[in-house]
Protein backbone atom coordinates (compact mmCIF):
# COMPACT_ATOMS: atom_id res chain seq x y z
CA UNK A 1 0.00 0.00 0.00
CA UNK A 2 1.35 3.56 -1.16
CA UNK A 3 1.46 6.18 1.28
CA UNK A 4 -1.02 8.77 -0.99
CA UNK A 5 -3.40 5.85 -1.02
CA UNK A 6 -2.99 5.41 2.78
CA UNK A 7 -3.60 9.14 3.64
CA UNK A 8 -6.49 9.50 0.91
CA UNK A 9 -8.52 6.38 2.36
CA UNK A 10 -7.97 7.59 5.86
CA UNK A 11 -9.19 11.13 5.41
CA UNK A 12 -12.19 9.75 3.40
CA UNK A 13 -12.56 7.62 6.36
CA UNK A 14 -12.66 10.40 8.48
CA UNK A 15 -15.31 12.29 6.26
CA UNK A 16 -17.58 9.62 5.68
CA UNK A 17 -17.43 8.88 9.57
CA UNK A 18 -17.78 12.56 10.46
CA UNK A 19 -21.07 12.14 8.19
CA UNK A 20 -22.58 9.77 9.93
CA UNK A 21 -21.86 11.18 13.78
CA UNK A 22 -23.52 13.98 12.34
CA UNK A 23 -26.46 11.67 12.10
CA UNK A 24 -25.96 9.46 14.82
CA UNK A 25 -25.57 12.51 17.45
CA UNK A 26 -28.69 13.75 17.15
CA UNK A 27 -30.31 10.13 17.26
CA UNK A 28 -27.64 9.52 20.49
CA UNK A 29 -29.56 12.52 22.14
CA UNK A 30 -33.00 11.85 21.23
CA UNK A 31 -32.32 8.38 23.31
CA UNK A 32 -30.46 9.51 26.00
CA UNK A 33 -33.09 11.81 26.73
CA UNK A 34 -36.03 10.28 25.87
CA UNK A 35 -35.24 6.92 25.83
CA UNK A 36 -36.93 6.45 22.20
CA UNK A 37 -35.32 4.76 19.44
CA UNK A 38 -36.46 6.82 16.59
CA UNK A 39 -36.98 5.44 13.67
CA UNK A 40 -37.69 8.28 11.65
CA UNK A 41 -34.12 9.89 12.17
CA UNK A 42 -33.01 8.56 8.47
CA UNK A 43 -36.30 10.42 7.58
CA UNK A 44 -35.51 13.77 8.57
CA UNK A 45 -31.77 13.25 7.26
CA UNK A 46 -33.61 12.39 3.74
CA UNK A 47 -36.07 15.96 4.09
CA UNK A 48 -33.18 17.75 5.14
CA UNK A 49 -31.81 17.19 1.83
CA UNK A 50 -34.68 17.75 0.21
CA UNK A 51 -34.96 21.04 1.98
CA UNK A 52 -31.79 22.20 1.06
CA UNK A 53 -31.83 21.43 -2.52
CA UNK A 54 -35.35 23.31 -2.93
CA UNK A 55 -34.04 26.43 -0.73
CA UNK A 56 -31.07 26.12 -2.97
CA UNK A 57 -33.15 26.44 -6.25
CA UNK A 58 -35.18 29.22 -4.75
CA UNK A 59 -32.72 31.44 -3.50
CA UNK A 60 -30.01 30.33 -5.99
CA UNK A 61 -27.29 30.32 -2.62
CA UNK A 62 -26.31 26.89 -0.95
CA UNK A 63 -25.14 28.77 2.31
CA UNK A 64 -29.03 30.23 3.00
CA UNK A 65 -30.06 26.61 2.82
CA UNK A 66 -27.31 25.38 4.74
CA UNK A 67 -29.14 27.81 7.72
CA UNK A 68 -32.59 27.32 6.53
CA UNK A 69 -32.80 23.34 6.42
CA UNK A 70 -31.76 22.56 9.68
CA UNK A 71 -33.91 24.78 11.13
CA UNK A 72 -37.03 23.82 9.27
CA UNK A 73 -36.07 20.27 10.24
CA UNK A 74 -35.81 21.00 14.26
CA UNK A 75 -39.56 22.91 14.37
CA UNK A 76 -40.88 20.15 12.01
CA UNK A 77 -39.17 17.75 14.52
CA UNK A 78 -40.26 19.51 18.02
CA UNK A 79 -44.13 19.78 16.04
CA UNK A 80 -43.83 15.93 15.42
CA UNK A 81 -42.97 15.65 19.32
CA UNK A 82 -45.31 17.95 20.70
CA UNK A 83 -48.47 16.65 18.70
CA UNK A 84 -47.74 13.36 17.95
CA UNK A 85 -45.34 11.70 20.28
CA UNK A 86 -45.77 12.98 23.32
CA UNK A 87 -49.52 11.26 23.40
CA UNK A 88 -48.49 7.98 22.94
CA UNK A 89 -45.62 8.36 25.50
CA UNK A 90 -47.66 7.21 28.08
CA UNK A 91 -48.52 3.92 26.67
CA UNK A 92 -44.94 2.92 26.71
CA UNK A 93 -41.86 2.39 24.23
CA UNK A 94 -43.77 0.16 21.46
CA UNK A 95 -45.86 3.14 20.29
CA UNK A 96 -43.37 5.05 20.33
CA UNK A 97 -41.30 2.84 18.02
CA UNK A 98 -44.49 2.22 15.73
CA UNK A 99 -45.35 5.93 15.63
CA UNK A 100 -41.70 7.14 14.07
CA UNK A 101 -41.48 4.09 11.90
CA UNK A 102 -44.93 4.92 10.57
CA UNK A 103 -43.69 8.62 10.31
CA UNK A 104 -40.44 7.14 7.84
CA UNK A 105 -42.81 5.86 4.96
CA UNK A 106 -45.36 9.08 5.82
CA UNK A 107 -42.01 10.59 4.92
CA UNK A 108 -40.58 8.33 2.08
CA UNK A 109 -44.12 8.73 -0.15
CA UNK A 110 -44.16 12.34 0.89
CA UNK A 111 -40.48 12.82 -0.76
CA UNK A 112 -41.67 10.59 -3.60
CA UNK A 113 -44.48 12.61 -4.49
CA UNK A 114 -43.24 16.33 -4.36
CA UNK A 115 -39.63 15.55 -5.71
CA UNK A 116 -40.99 12.27 -7.49
CA UNK A 117 -38.64 9.26 -7.43
CA UNK A 118 -35.65 10.07 -9.76
CA UNK A 119 -32.60 11.86 -8.09
CA UNK A 120 -32.38 15.87 -7.94
CA UNK A 121 -29.52 17.63 -9.00
CA UNK A 122 -28.34 18.79 -5.85
CA UNK A 123 -24.41 20.29 -6.07
CA UNK A 124 -21.77 21.63 -3.91
CA UNK A 125 -22.18 25.61 -4.27
CA UNK A 126 -19.32 26.45 -7.08
CA UNK A 127 -16.87 27.66 -3.90
CA UNK A 128 -16.98 24.26 -2.81
CA UNK A 129 -16.47 22.12 -6.22
CA UNK A 130 -12.54 21.01 -6.99
CA UNK A 131 -9.76 20.00 -4.80
CA UNK A 132 -9.14 20.71 -1.89
CA UNK A 133 -5.57 20.14 -1.75
CA UNK A 134 -3.23 17.47 -3.95
CA UNK A 135 -1.34 14.89 -1.90
CA UNK A 136 2.09 14.08 -4.29
CA UNK A 137 3.85 10.91 -3.79
CA UNK A 138 7.66 11.27 -4.89
CA UNK A 139 8.41 7.81 -4.01
CA UNK A 140 8.52 6.71 -7.52
CA UNK A 141 11.11 9.31 -7.95
CA UNK A 142 12.89 8.81 -4.98
CA UNK A 143 11.77 12.20 -3.23
CA UNK A 144 9.51 11.07 -0.74
CA UNK A 145 5.72 12.75 0.44
CA UNK A 146 4.81 15.81 -0.57
CA UNK A 147 1.52 17.65 0.76
CA UNK A 148 0.76 20.89 -1.27
CA UNK A 149 -2.89 22.33 -0.93
CA UNK A 150 -4.60 23.64 -3.49
CA UNK A 151 -2.00 22.25 -6.27
CA UNK A 152 -4.43 21.72 -9.65
CA UNK A 153 -3.68 18.12 -10.77
CA UNK A 154 -2.68 19.30 -14.35
CA UNK A 155 0.34 20.91 -12.83
CA UNK A 156 1.25 18.14 -10.03
CA UNK A 157 1.08 15.57 -13.17
CA UNK A 158 3.83 17.54 -14.89
CA UNK A 159 6.16 16.66 -12.12
CA UNK A 160 8.44 13.75 -13.25
CA UNK A 161 7.79 10.23 -11.24
CA UNK A 162 4.63 11.41 -9.32
CA UNK A 163 1.55 10.08 -8.14
CA UNK A 164 -0.99 12.61 -7.72
CA UNK A 165 -4.52 12.32 -6.06
CA UNK A 166 -7.21 15.11 -5.09
CA UNK A 167 -9.27 15.62 -1.90
CA UNK A 168 -12.61 17.34 -2.76
CA UNK A 169 -12.76 20.79 -1.75
CA UNK A 170 -16.85 19.51 -0.31
CA UNK A 171 -15.67 16.54 1.56
CA UNK A 172 -13.02 19.00 3.81
CA UNK A 173 -15.86 21.45 4.36
CA UNK A 174 -18.54 18.49 5.32
CA UNK A 175 -15.31 17.48 7.77
CA UNK A 176 -14.86 21.07 9.50
CA UNK A 177 -18.50 21.16 9.98
CA UNK A 178 -18.81 18.16 11.83
CA UNK A 179 -16.08 19.00 14.06
CA UNK A 180 -17.73 22.13 14.88
CA UNK A 181 -21.26 20.68 15.51
CA UNK A 182 -19.23 18.44 17.68
CA UNK A 183 -17.80 21.08 19.72
CA UNK A 184 -20.92 23.47 19.76
CA UNK A 185 -22.59 20.25 21.18
CA UNK A 186 -20.23 19.68 23.70
CA UNK A 187 -19.87 22.98 24.78
CA UNK A 188 -23.43 23.62 24.90
CA UNK A 189 -23.94 20.61 27.30
CA UNK A 190 -20.61 20.98 29.37
CA UNK A 191 -20.24 25.38 29.66
CA UNK A 192 -23.99 26.61 29.13
CA UNK A 193 -26.88 26.57 31.71
CA UNK A 194 -29.28 25.39 29.28
CA UNK A 195 -26.35 22.17 28.71
CA UNK A 196 -27.14 21.53 32.89
CA UNK A 197 -30.82 22.06 32.73
CA UNK A 198 -31.12 19.23 29.69
CA UNK A 199 -28.53 17.25 31.97
CA UNK A 200 -30.79 17.39 34.96
CA UNK A 201 -33.77 16.61 33.39
CA UNK A 202 -32.10 13.84 31.36
CA UNK A 203 -31.01 12.16 35.79
CA UNK A 204 -33.50 13.54 37.75
CA UNK A 205 -36.62 14.71 36.18
CA UNK A 206 -38.99 15.24 39.25
CA UNK A 207 -36.48 17.14 40.97
CA UNK A 208 -35.88 19.44 37.63
CA UNK A 209 -39.40 19.98 37.46
CA UNK A 210 -40.00 20.69 41.29
CA UNK A 211 -37.11 23.29 40.52
CA UNK A 212 -39.61 25.04 37.87
CA UNK A 213 -38.41 23.64 34.42
CA UNK A 214 -40.33 22.43 32.07
CA UNK A 215 -39.03 18.77 31.46
CA UNK A 216 -42.01 18.45 28.48
CA UNK A 217 -40.56 21.10 26.48
CA UNK A 218 -37.39 20.25 27.38
CA UNK A 219 -37.61 17.12 25.65
CA UNK A 220 -39.69 18.98 22.85
CA UNK A 221 -36.68 20.97 22.38
CA UNK A 222 -34.29 18.25 23.18
CA UNK A 223 -36.47 16.06 19.99
CA UNK A 224 -36.48 19.16 17.81
CA UNK A 225 -33.01 19.80 18.35
CA UNK A 226 -31.61 15.90 17.22
CA UNK A 227 -33.89 16.35 13.83
CA UNK A 228 -31.89 19.90 12.99
CA UNK A 229 -28.82 17.99 13.62
CA UNK A 230 -30.20 15.08 11.01
CA UNK A 231 -31.17 17.91 9.16
CA UNK A 232 -27.69 19.68 8.73
CA UNK A 233 -26.21 15.84 7.81
CA UNK A 234 -28.77 16.14 5.08
CA UNK A 235 -27.64 19.21 3.76
CA UNK A 236 -23.94 17.84 3.80
CA UNK A 237 -24.41 14.42 2.63
CA UNK A 238 -27.20 15.13 0.01
CA UNK A 239 -24.83 17.65 -2.41
CA UNK A 240 -21.58 15.11 -1.18
CA UNK A 241 -23.73 12.00 -2.21
CA UNK A 242 -26.51 11.71 -4.01
CA UNK A 243 -30.15 13.14 -3.24
CA UNK A 244 -33.03 10.59 -3.88
CA UNK A 245 -35.63 8.85 -2.38
CA UNK A 246 -33.86 6.01 -1.14
CA UNK A 247 -30.85 7.42 0.51
CA UNK A 248 -32.62 7.16 4.34
CA UNK A 249 -32.79 3.66 3.62
CA UNK A 250 -28.97 3.65 2.67
CA UNK A 251 -28.01 5.18 5.62
CA UNK A 252 -30.75 4.40 8.19
CA UNK A 253 -29.66 1.31 8.80
CA UNK A 254 -26.00 1.58 9.48
CA UNK A 255 -26.97 4.84 12.30
CA UNK A 256 -28.56 2.23 14.00
CA UNK A 257 -25.60 0.04 14.05
CA UNK A 258 -23.65 3.47 15.07
CA UNK A 259 -25.18 3.82 18.14
CA UNK A 260 -25.64 0.20 19.29
CA UNK A 261 -22.05 -0.43 18.61
CA UNK A 262 -20.45 3.20 20.56
CA UNK A 263 -23.18 2.57 23.32
CA UNK A 264 -26.76 3.81 23.86
CA UNK A 265 -27.33 6.75 24.67
CA UNK A 266 -23.04 7.51 24.43
CA UNK A 267 -22.50 10.73 22.52
CA UNK A 268 -18.59 10.02 22.58
CA UNK A 269 -19.51 6.38 21.77
CA UNK A 270 -21.36 7.35 18.83
CA UNK A 271 -18.44 9.82 17.67
CA UNK A 272 -15.84 6.88 18.34
CA UNK A 273 -18.16 4.17 16.22
CA UNK A 274 -18.69 6.68 13.70
CA UNK A 275 -15.05 7.49 12.99
CA UNK A 276 -14.34 3.50 13.25
CA UNK A 277 -16.75 2.32 10.74
CA UNK A 278 -16.01 5.06 7.89
CA UNK A 279 -12.16 4.34 8.37
CA UNK A 280 -13.36 0.40 7.90
CA UNK A 281 -15.86 1.13 5.14
CA UNK A 282 -13.24 3.90 3.50
CA UNK A 283 -10.37 1.07 3.06
CA UNK A 284 -12.46 -2.07 2.94
CA UNK A 285 -13.70 -0.88 -0.37
CA UNK A 286 -10.27 -0.54 -1.74
CA UNK A 287 -8.63 -3.36 -0.87
CA UNK A 288 -8.78 -6.55 -3.36
CA UNK A 289 -7.95 -9.03 -0.15
CA UNK A 290 -9.11 -12.28 0.79
CA UNK A 291 -8.83 -15.15 3.39
CA UNK A 292 -6.81 -17.02 0.92
CA UNK A 293 -4.46 -14.25 0.93
CA UNK A 294 -4.07 -14.39 4.40
CA UNK A 295 -4.32 -18.50 4.14
CA UNK A 296 -0.80 -17.97 1.63
CA UNK A 297 0.63 -16.23 4.24
CA UNK A 298 0.24 -18.63 6.79
CA UNK A 299 1.45 -21.31 4.79
CA UNK A 300 -1.57 -22.75 3.71
CA UNK A 301 -2.55 -22.84 -0.18
CA UNK A 302 -5.78 -22.64 -1.08
CA UNK A 303 -6.99 -23.96 -4.35
CA UNK A 304 -10.11 -24.05 -6.30
CA UNK A 305 -10.71 -27.68 -5.22
CA UNK A 306 -10.45 -26.77 -1.30
CA UNK A 307 -13.65 -27.20 0.42
CA UNK A 308 -15.62 -23.65 0.67
CA UNK A 309 -13.21 -22.25 -1.86
CA UNK A 310 -16.48 -19.61 -2.89
CA UNK A 311 -16.05 -17.88 0.49
CA UNK A 312 -12.37 -17.99 1.23
CA UNK A 313 -12.15 -16.04 -2.14
CA UNK A 314 -14.68 -13.06 -1.83
CA UNK A 315 -12.34 -10.04 -1.53
CA UNK A 316 -12.96 -7.64 1.37
CA UNK A 317 -14.58 -5.05 -1.07
CA UNK A 318 -17.20 -7.57 -2.24
CA UNK A 319 -18.29 -7.55 1.85
CA UNK A 320 -17.43 -4.04 2.32
CA UNK A 321 -21.27 -3.29 2.98
CA UNK A 322 -22.12 -5.65 5.63
CA UNK A 323 -18.65 -5.17 7.75
CA UNK A 324 -20.60 -2.34 9.99
CA UNK A 325 -23.26 -5.60 11.12
CA UNK A 326 -20.80 -8.16 11.40
CA UNK A 327 -19.11 -5.46 13.85
CA UNK A 328 -22.82 -5.21 15.23
CA UNK A 329 -22.86 -8.84 15.95
CA UNK A 330 -19.47 -8.81 17.69
CA UNK A 331 -20.60 -5.80 20.04
CA UNK A 332 -23.70 -7.50 21.00
CA UNK A 333 -22.21 -10.81 21.37
CA UNK A 334 -19.38 -9.86 23.61
CA UNK A 335 -20.17 -6.22 25.04
CA UNK A 336 -24.15 -5.84 24.76
CA UNK A 337 -23.48 -2.17 25.97
CA UNK A 338 -21.64 -1.19 23.32
CA UNK A 339 -18.11 0.41 23.57
CA UNK A 340 -19.35 3.39 26.01
CA UNK A 341 -22.88 2.86 26.87
CA UNK A 342 -24.08 3.87 30.10
CA UNK A 343 -27.48 3.23 29.64
CA UNK A 344 -29.58 -0.36 30.71
CA UNK A 345 -32.92 0.23 28.58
Amino acid sequence: MDLSYFLISLLNGLSVGLLLFMLASGLTLIFSMMGVLNFAHASFYMLGAYVAYTVTAASGSFWVALFLAPLLEGLAGAAFERFALRRVHKFGHVPELLITFGLSYIALELVQLVWGRAAVNFQPPPQLQGPAFTIVDLQAAGAGLGLTWGLPPETCKTVAGAVCTTFPKFRAFGMAVAVLMLVTVWLLFTRTRIGLVIQAALTHPDAAEALGHNVPRVFMLVFGGGTALAGLAGVIGGALRVTEPGMALTVGAVVFAVIVIGGMGSLAGAFIASVLLGVIESFAVGSDKSLSDLFAVLGAQVTPQTLGYAVWSVKISQVAAILPFLLLVLILIFRPKGLLGTRED
